[in-house]
């Protein structure tokens, strides 16, 4: 009696692990059984495999038909397997030769009329299946997400009748190319603001060295209208960066028509996202807001009206640049390297210090709002700018600031020294780097280490100073930190107004 094959995947955090289907059709009474620790969307498949097979004109044998899914202490998500199942099945039945299966490995979703449907992951199933030197067999429209992991066979099919053709040779289906390159969202131009010149200042040196930036202020005061420029000076992603973003959006559902994503991803969730969305997490340990922000940026409005427990859960993410999401039978790492741009009021009226509009509770209204964010999580924070509205007759009156294509070529300048600096073995941004990597001149070093001592900075303070002083040297096109840079870091690391520490 032998026993029919074929690799798909299973899926922990971006890593494709490899599961083996193995089919047995013997004697006994009819049975149709799915073992090795699957779940119910895997355990339904055999309802879909049957109602597929019925559609193309076959029916199973009444026999018992045993699917195993190897290795069986692995845990088996999604409906992916539908399509490795009915593919060994058919081979256990000799409709498709066993030979040539063995050559693939597969995922995908049937419908009741056998066609097949788009599953998350296909592009690291893909990378998976060419380090064991294996074809993929693919639904049809994700056959361009496949065609990125280089030179493999795939077989991007419509329906399973189309493969069971190709297999027997009176079909062929037509390699599918790579599905090129998803079109970025499009960012206002820093153009359009007047005045704000502090702000427009925090928001240069934030992308030109990836570093967390707070905006405060009142309602109205344009935070998020800056917020919303940032992706505009944002250079494109490396290679290697735009595979593992594409990776992360692959795995999570969202690749669209398989094109890799090129440009810095920008997120902004809701400020009643649970900490299971901003870090990952779920029934699948999905990933989270974090992750789908890796190499880019997650904005998070009205900071303070977020839980206070998602916030925290932002802590290790933003030391390590990943995120683990712990079940009882497993723990699932991804990547969550991402600058994290926040916006918030002073106060919940949001008018502390203004004494014709703030509330009669203040400061304190001030002080219990602010005190919502831990001092832990504010060290992370490399820049804090206070945003004040622009009078009304400067708004009207002003000439349009700097176009946000200007500013990206300084930015781009800045990101390209920091990678002949750090090479492609180091860190990508200043924001990574370590203290030994930021050279600087003696009076620098005087001023800053003065300045903590006074300032009563922690180490990571201390080191965050440095890394924004050295993304300000690269602006400028110096080689080590000057003393002007330093002055310049520290003024963008102070109190909120209203805060006591």
């Amino acid at each position: 009696m032998t026993i029919a094959r074929i690799r798909s995947f299973a899926f922990s955090g971006i890593e494709a692990v490899p599961v083996e289907v193995q089919v047995q059709i013997s004697s006994g009474l009819p049975a149709f059984l799915v073992v090795g620790l699957p779940d119910k969307a895997v355990g339904e498949a055999r309802e879909r495999v049957r109602a597929a097979l019925t559609a193309m004109g076959l029916a199973l044998p009444p026999k018992r038909v045993l699917i195993n899914l190897a290795p069986a202490d692995l845990l088996k998500e999604g409906s992916h397997f539908d399509l490795p199942i009915a593919l060994a099945v058919l081979a256990a039945m000799d409709v498709v030769p066993r030979e040539d299966l063995a050559e693939f490995s597969a995922l995908g979703e049937l419908s009741l009329d056998g066609t097949l449907n788009p599953v998350a992951g296909v592009l690291p199933a893909a990378i998976g299946a060419a380090t064991l030197e294996l074809g993929l067999i693919c639904p049809q429209g994700q056959g361009g997400e496949a065609a990125w992991a280089g030179q493999i066979q795939v077989l991007a099919a419509p329906d399973l009748l189309s493969l069971v053709n190709h297999f027997r040779g009176a079909q062929v289906l037509t390699p599918p190319e790579p599905g090129g390159v998803a079109d970025g969202m499009g960012a206002p131009d820093l153009a359009d603001v007047r005045g704000m010149e502090s702000a427009k200042r925090a928001l240069e040196i934030a992308a030109a060295g990836g570093h967390n930036l707070l905006l405060v202020g009142p309602p109205g005061s344009g935070k998020s209208m800056l917020a919303a420029r940032l992706p505009g000076l944002l250079p494109d992603l490396q290679p290697k960066e735009a595979l593992e973003v594409s990776m992360i959006h692959s795995v999570a559902g969202m690749l669209d028509g398989g094109r890799l994503v090129m440009r810095p991803p920008f997120r902004e969730p809701h400020h009643s996202a649970s900490q299971a969305a901003l870090t990952g997490g779920g029934q699948r340990a999905k990933p989270g807001e974090v992750s789908l922000a890796h190499r880019g940026v997650l904005f998070l409005d009205e900071l303070p009206e977020f839980p206070r427990q998602a916030l925290e859960a932002l802590r290790q993410p933003m030391e390590s640049g990943r995120t683990t999401v712990s079940r009882a039978s497993a723990h699932i790492t991804y990547p969550a390297r991402f600058q994290l741009v926040a916006a918030m009021n002073p106060c919940r009226c949001g008018h502390l210090g203004d004494a014709a509009r703030e509330c009669g509770r203040a400061p304190r209204c001030g002080e219990d709002y602010q005190n919502r964010i831990s001092g832990p999580l504010l060290d992370r924070v490399d820049l804090t700018v206070d945003v004040q509205p622009v009078p009304p007759a400067e708004l009207s009156r002003a000439p349009a600031g700097e176009a946000s294509a200007a500013v990206a070529q300084r930015i781009a300048r800045a990101r390209a020294a920091q990678s002949a600096r750090y090479g492609e073995a180091g860190p990508t941004t200043n924001a990574e780097a370590d203290v030994k990597d930021l050279p600087m001149q003696a009076d620098a070093r005087t001023l800053a280490e003065q300045a903590a001592e006074k300032l009563r900075l922690s180490a990571r303070g201390f080191t965050r100073t440095l890394r924004v002083a050295r993304s300000i040297a690269d602006l400028a096109g110096a080689t080590t930190i000057r003393r002007q840079d330093v002055a310049e870091a520290l003024a963008f690391r102070h109190r909120m107004p209203g805060r006591k520490v």
